[in-house]
């Protein structure tokens, strides 16, 4: 739903205590869940409650209960995140390449091994991430204009149908029509299973594999890529923000 068609999902569940030690293994079983996890299926039982009343908060909306600025404040992590990525590559390899220099790997090696040394890597350059950091910049005023409007209890427009459909498409202008690099499939520039780490997630996952995989060149165009993205994600909140507008005008 989300990395291919860009529908908004929900997953929830409880955290805060051990999880154990059992997960994925022949211990995992239904037993192990009743007679430690939760006897009396109150954890269970608590979820199915939170789930089924978030649903329905969802479902009775005259207006779809989404906050666009918690989404800017954790986009503006992730763009952070990606860009300390990249420094501490810059100066991992520059140190990398000054114990080469220094021949520390031979002096430390087996004489009585063979032991091929490491060669040294090529300087990681400085890439311009201000298309992100703009992307981001506008997004916050956009998402803050619209939680000053939930804030003020504003009267739901008399025709909510437009106002709910730019609420439930804003997710869908953060794909990319071509998809992320070698699997086009996945399509979300903001988050999608890592290239190697099975379903565990990669936040600005262009940007950041392409770091990882010193693509500089890649890199630089899903920075441009998730940048297009977040902009089309701004636009689509102006109008939400447009539609509030007219609706309050007496």
């Amino acid at each position: 739903f989300v990395q291919h068609l860009g529908i908004a999902s929900l997953n929830i569940g409880f955290g805060g205590e051990d999880e154990g030690g059992e997960y994925h293994s022949i211990y995992d079983s239904y037993d192990d869940y009743k007679r430690f996890k939760d006897p009396a299926f109150a954890y269970g039982v608590a979820l199915a409650k939170t789930a089924g009343r978030t649903t329905l908060r969802f479902v009775d909306a005259e207006v779809l209960p989404l906050d666009f600025k918690v989404f800017q404040k954790t986009l503006s992590v992730y763009v952070s995140e990606v860009i300390s990525l990249l420094d501490h590559l810059r100066e991992t390899t520059e140190l990398e390449n000054q114990m080469i220099r220094e021949r520390r790997y031979l002096l430390a090696s087996d004489p009585t091994k063979k032991f091929i040394p490491p060669v040294p890597r090529d300087a990681v350059p400085y890439l311009d991430f201000s298309a992100l950091q703009n992307a981001v910049a506008g997004l916050e005023k956009s998402a803050s204009l619209y939680s000053d409007f939930l804030g003020a209890n504003p009267k739901p427009p008399a025709n909510p149908t437009p106002l709910n459909q730019l609420l439930y498409q804003s997710e869908q202008k953060l794909l990319s029509t071509s998809g992320l690099p070698r699997r086009s499939w996945y399509k979300h520039t903001i988050c999608a299973p890592g290239y190697y780490t099975g379903y565990g997630v990669k936040t600005l996952p262009g940007v950041r594999e392409a770091i990882e995989q010193r693509n500089w060149t890649e890199a630089q165009e899903q920075i441009e890529i998730a940048a297009i993205a977040i902009n089309e994600y701004s636009r689509n909140v102006e109008a939400v923000n447009k539609i509030w507008m007219m609706s309050q005008k007496p």
